[in-house]
């Protein structure tokens, strides 16, 4: 509570307000401002700014080198005739519905097997996190391309067993399910969360439902799941934003052009690709709104449908 609240509710009180606590008041006020100019100044330059000017960028033609001209709503009517955005919506979306799921589901795993308690649990919690700071770095995507290549380290393996491999990377069947496997590699964010929330529930439940007879599988699903919820709700809310942000695997496995026949055109790199490379920065911000619709669509979608599933201790 800031200090010219304190004083405000003095002066309702009737007390008389002393000059120096309101010179003091005024003080920390200064102080408190000057710690929040840095955060102020990038929300208003980096955030807030580009976002206005994305929004106007969208109804113009613009291509970086002149002045862009104003075209209304065309952009926006544009992308209903667009195949390969509707392409990149449509493998975007197969990698959240898919990926996202399948992440979580390693996650509360994993999680799950720790809170057992074991010993250098820290230890394993760092190693298991680790995923999740180096899964999006271009070091990474390269390695994973090199492993899922036709003589990468997987079909190796499957030769040993007298199994030929295939071009796991080059074929536009499973190009999308190498990356949404890096995906789901990447486990460790919400892990660590899980861990945290199954810390959180109270051990007399469990010692209640043995002493009542209940299987652990029986307390996992009566006990573990509905005290968990808001915690999968939190986790599924964000790592769907995550997915939709997702560009640089995907970028690098297929080395920038969405291929093979866009099989992995996610929806970034369709945009980057616009704006960057074929110069149509006022399309690409269009895209960019588009995209920004789609993801606040569906947050507000989990938001509605949470009430229904996730309980909460009050």
């Amino acid at each position: 509570m800031s200090a010219i609240t304190e004083l405000s509710k003095l002066r309702r009180g009737g007390r008389p307000v002393d000059p120096r606590e309101r010179k003091a008041a005024r003080r920390d006020n200064k102080a408190a401002l000057v710690f929040l100019l840095p955060w102020l100044l990038g929300l208003v330059v980096i955030t807030a700014g580009p976002m206005v000017a994305s929004f106007y960028l969208s109804f113009t033609d613009y291509n970086l080198l002149e002045d862009p001209n104003w075209v209304g709503v065309e952009n926006y009517l544009r992308m209903l005739s667009d195949e390969r955005l509707h392409q990149s919506l449509k493998v975007t979306l197969t990698y959240v519905v898919v990926g996202v799921p399948l992440q979580l589901a390693v996650a509360l795993f994993i999680a799950v097997a720790l809170n057992r308690g074991m010993r250098g649990l820290s230890f394993y919690r760092s190693v298991f996190y680790l995923p999740s700071l180096l899964g999006g770095s271009v070091a990474i995507a390269i390695l994973w391309r090199q492993i899922f290549g036709t003589t990468g380290l997987v079909n190796q393996v499957l030769g040993l067993f007298g199994i030929e491999g295939m071009g796991w990377i080059s074929s536009p069947d499973t190009a999308l399910g190498t990356i949404i496997l890096l995906h789901v590699w990447t486990f460790g964010s919400p892990m660590i969360i899980f861990l945290a929330g199954l810390r959180q529930i109270p051990t007399m439940y469990y010692e209640a439902a043995a002493v009542d007879g209940a299987t652990k599988a029986e307390q996992f699903w009566r006990i573990t799941m509905p005290m968990l919820t808001p915690i999968i709700f939190f986790n599924i809310v964000l790592q769907t934003i995550g997915a939709f942000q997702s560009f640089t695997q995907a970028f690098i496995i297929s080395g920038g052009i969405g291929g093979p026949s866009d099989s992995t055109l996610f929806y970034t790199m369709y945009l980057y690709n616009t704006g960057f490379k074929d110069f149509e920065m006022g399309y690409a911000s269009a895209m960019a709104w588009l995209l920004v619709l789609i993801v606040g669509a569906l947050t507000a979608v989990n938001f509605i449908a949470s009430k229904y599933w996730v309980h909460y201790d009050d």
